[in-house]
């Protein structure tokens, strides 16, 4: 719980006018610092604008910036609800989740890339023609040839977005659990994904990558033609959310689990 030292805030929103409406009324309200100031980060938008502000600033969040997002999007899982009254107080007595990102290394036919995602890295085939990749874990073959139009390593985090939608498994907060999941997998057939230690080192090998080329996403973020790719949580990296009192992102997750 917050000791009262949030009072010092950063405003940022997304383009949609909503957004910029909230904008300009949170800074009549309560002022706006640069982040480099701020005792927090307060990104007004959706989900997406979160990740795009968690990036933009990935250096202060690293160094313990907190980051309070308020819903001005569609989805807004990661986003507290907004309302402009009382917010220094609700900053006070929110909650704290902490979050490590992933950390990709790309081999690609530009050559090497590097990348951080927060909920997820995926791979998709980029052609009509079905990707066929090698996955390994931890240095072992694990399936010699998944013939899918894709696979995703997903964060607890990310486990409720583009995960959740390809039929992976919802992760709680805290279980230090990374979900490994297929996208429309046509062989194996019943291969519905894996549950891996936060500690696995996860490798996919794109097999015949010109006539069956294979991009990926860091989140929102994508490269072209990609060889092969390693994926470990960066865990000297731990990123700070803030959510309003009893709805944390833990219980957010927990309610997702029951939705019907």
């Amino acid at each position: 719980m917050g000791q009262e030292t949030y009072r010092k805030l950063a405003f940022v929103a997304s383009a949609r006018p909503e957004a910029q409406t909230a904008l300009a009324a949170v800074i009549a309200k309560y002022g706006n610092v640069d982040a480099a100031e701020a005792d927090a980060i307060i990104p007004l938008g959706g989900d997406g604008f979160m990740l795009e502000t968690l990036r933009r600033y990935l250096p202060l969040v690293q160094r313990g910036l907190p980051v309070y997002g308020m819903n001005q999007g569609t989805v807004g899982f990661l986003m507290n609800g907004f309302v402009i009254e009382g917010l220094h107080e609700r900053l006070d007595q929110s909650t704290q989740t902490e979050v490590h990102p992933l950390k990709m290394t790309a081999q690609a036919a530009g050559g090497q890339v590097t990348d951080t995602a927060f909920n997820e890295v995926s791979l998709f085939r980029q052609s009509q023609q079905a990707a066929h990749i090698k996955i390994s874990v931890d240095g072992r073959e694990r399936l010699g040839k998944l013939i899918a139009d894709g696979v995703m390593l997903s964060t607890p985090v990310g486990s409720t977005a583009y995960n959740l939608s390809a039929h992976g498994p919802v992760i709680p907060i805290g279980s230090d659990i990374l979900a490994l999941t297929p996208i429309s997998a046509f062989r194996p057939r019943r291969w519905r994904g894996a549950l891996l230690s936060g500690h696995a080192k996860v490798r996919f090998d794109v097999l015949d990558p010109v006539k069956r080329p294979v991009s990926a996403s860091a989140d929102n973020s994508d490269i072209r033609d990609v060889r092969s790719i390693e994926i470990e949580q960066d865990r000297e990296t731990t990123l700070t959310l803030l959510f309003d009192e009893q709805h944390g992102l833990d219980e957010k997750i927990l309610q997702e689990q029951f939705a019907t």
